[in-house]
């Protein structure tokens, strides 16, 4: 697939990273550390003073304790660069409530309950979002036995997760053989109305 070209000139106007790492503690637990960073490409005027192109607008840290099964223990933020000062980040311990959620149960609705709107802060409870598939990777291979599932007869997690590792599909077929079905038929039997 080909990416649209343009052969206008461009200009930067707003650039986030967002970056996130898992470390393995020697205690058994993990540590989670998320970072959102928003730039302007261009000055702007922002509280009564002048951000200058680059300078972050907003710069916060997200960091959770978890155990091995995705148990969130500890979660606390900071923000060190934000639109309002003194406002911005006036949300308390907020992140605190993720404490006793599972990243891979239900976390995303649990986030919004807990944090969306006046709850939180919206770009920390937007980095929240990223977090799960985050885990899952740094968990694979290390934590979560990406060849067999958890117990016997039970397929690895990964699988009907993403299109390219559904059951009837090639992948499956080529590197998880003894997990691969067939394709149901897709034709259903119409019976007409009486």
């Amino acid at each position: 697939m080909n990416l649209p070209q343009s052969t206008a000139e461009r200009r930067l106007l707003h650039r986030r990273a967002i970056n996130v790492q898992v470390y393995a503690r020697d205690d058994g637990l993990f540590d989670v550390e998320a970072a959102l960073v928003d730039s302007k490409g261009r000055d702007i005027k922002l509280s009564g003073e002048t951000r200058r192109a680059g300078e972050p607008v907003h710069d916060m840290l997200l960091v959770l304790v978890v155990d091995a099964k995705a148990n969130i223990l500890e979660a606390c933020a900071r923000s060190n660069a934000m639109p309002y000062p003194g406002a911005c980040d006036d949300h308390g311990d907020a992140y605190q409530r993720l404490v006793g959620l599972n990243l891979f149960k239900g976390f995303r609705p649990s986030v919004k309950d807990r944090l969306a709107g006046i709850k939180g802060c919206t770009h920390l409870t937007e980095l929240c979002q990223a977090l799960p598939t985050a885990v899952v990777q740094a968990f694979t291979g290390e934590v979560i036995n990406i060849r067999d599932g958890d117990s016997p007869g039970q397929a690895p997690f990964q699988l009907d997760k993403c299109h390219a590792l559904r059951r009837d599909g090639p992948m499956v077929l080529a590197y998880y053989p003894n997990w691969y079905r067939k394709a149901e038929a897709a034709a259903v039997e119409v019976v007409p109305n009486p």
